[in-house]
């Protein structure tokens, strides 16, 4: 039997009679407790348990279920991990089967024996941790596509989630962010993370190839088609059939071409020059640019139903110095990567070095920031990188000497309660649930931070 403290377990139940002698059977779990569903959905939120008990009569009307299979779909929603052991009254089989088949891990009718309860308890334990551990091990031998970007920011964390799930559909997606943000790695998380993964990833730039070599570049052309066209060659979107098509810099293709590529992206057929078959392709195209589209539509120099056709899903990518957190963090990785690149396995930042990184507001973004890092790294005389080795321009920033945490914290909670009453139309209880808080402690907050 568990004796791990550590693991916590949820106990939700309305009786405080009947809480009082669950806690006294489980005493071995890190036993946490619940009398309704705001208070169970605040602990889910705050502690993550594994594995939870509940009833499913519940306040504020405890002779009902509604209130119980609201907070199971809440639960299983919201942590579909969990392992939900419901707990019934006698002759209660169609509830009991009705909430297995939302999702419950296992139901046990009152009266119940402790020690049969503990065994399932236990049991829901090690699957919860073998799942765990597959989930590890199958991340260890299949890397997540976007396990390469590092971030912390929450509107980074926004647009991998958004590329995750748009990765599986053919839309065609629009990567807007300036140069050096880690447009293409994006991109090729696009690729990594859909079911084309296993067919090719082709990028182009269309800044970096002269207009009158571009069309060739991208349609391929048939033997003698043009001085010098020894045979006939495949064009980069014939060559990423069945996989991604990565334009770069898409606001600088010329007019010409425009017009070509709207045609293929109506079709889905190409023709290369000096050719008259038409080639039917399959390819999942992602651009991305640094420039402004609707500007350039403006001046003429781009068309409108081009961008409408490549712009069915748009993804913002923030600059390296709005993402709260990142330099700093990125730059401690790219001090690991290039110290053990020069067999400098010892080298680390100090504390000024990060403070001039923190200040620095990092026009090229990642790519400035990782070529910097990189720089000092190979010109260090110790192991401890400064501000000199840096090579940054900044002032002193007398707000990085001291930060206030508890300033720091008050300000992040004042701006999650308002949001969340704006959103929930003054109604507490509801903005209480979109915080996952109970409504006391909502409450006391709002009383804390001077809140009507």
């Amino acid at each position: 039997m568990s004796t791990e403290k550590s693991r916590p377990l949820l106990i939700v139940e309305d009786d405080p009679a009947l809480q009082k002698q669950l806690r006294w059977s489980f005493d071995q779990f890190e036993t946490l407790t619940a009398g309704d569903r705001e208070s169970a959905l605040a602990q889910i939120h705050r502690h993550a348990p594994p594995v939870v008990t509940m009833d499913l009569g519940l306040p504020p009307d405890a002779d009902s279920v509604s209130e119980g299979f609201r907070l199971l779909e809440q639960i299983l929603s919201v942590a579909p991990e969990t392992k939900v052991i419901v707990l019934t009254g006698q002759n209660d089989r169609a509830n009991a089967l009705r909430a297995i088949g939302l999702g419950a891990y296992d139901f046990f009718a009152k009266p119940f024996e402790p020690e049969l309860l503990t065994l399932t308890i236990e049991r829901a334990f090690r699957l919860f941790d073998l799942q765990q551990e597959n989930r590890r091990l199958q991340e260890l031998q299949h890397p997540p596509a976007l396990a390469g970007l590092i971030t912390r920011d929450a509107e980074m964390m926004r647009v991998c989630r958004t590329i995750e799930k748009i990765a599986n559909s053919n839309a065609t997606a629009m990567l807007l962010g300036e140069s050096g943000t880690g447009k293409e790695v994006l991109a090729r998380g696009v690729h990594e993370s859909s079911q084309r993964k296993k067919e090719r990833f082709v990028a182009i730039n269309c800044a970096a190839i002269p207009d009158n070599l571009l069309e060739s570049e991208l349609f391929g052309y048939e033997k003698g088609a043009f001085t010098g066209a020894a045979k006939t060659t495949p064009g980069k979107i014939e060559t990423a059939h069945c996989g991604t098509l990565f334009l770069d810099e898409i606001g600088d293709l010329p007019l010409s071409l425009q017009s070509k590529l709207l045609r293929f992206l109506q079709e889905r057929v190409i023709e290369r020059l000096g050719g008259r078959q038409e080639i039917p392709v399959d390819v999942r195209i992602v651009c991305a640019t640094h420039q402004d589209l609707k500007s350039l539509i403006a001046d003429g120099r781009f068309r409108e139903d081009l961008f409408y056709r490549l712009a069915e899903i748009v993804i913002n990518i923030p600059p390296l110095r709005a993402r709260v957190g990142d330099p700093a963090l990125l730059a401690h990785a790219f001090v690991r990567r290039f110290a053990n690149e020069q067999n400098r396995s010892n080298m680390m930042l100090n504390e000024d070095a990060v403070r001039a990184i923190e200040a620095h507001r990092w026009p090229g973004n990642v790519r400035e920031l990782e070529n910097c890092i990189k720089r000092a790294v190979i010109m260090a005389d110790g192991a401890q990188i400064g501000r000199d080795d840096i090579g940054l321009n900044v002032e002193q920033d007398d707000s990085n000497e001291f930060i206030d945490l508890r300033r720091v914290r008050d300000d992040a909670e004042r701006q999650a309660v308002v949001t969340a009453v704006g959103r929930a139309n003054g109604n507490v209880v509801r903005a209480a649930e979109i915080l996952g808080v109970s409504r006391p402690t909502l409450y006391d907050l709002m009383h804390r931070l001077g809140l009507k």
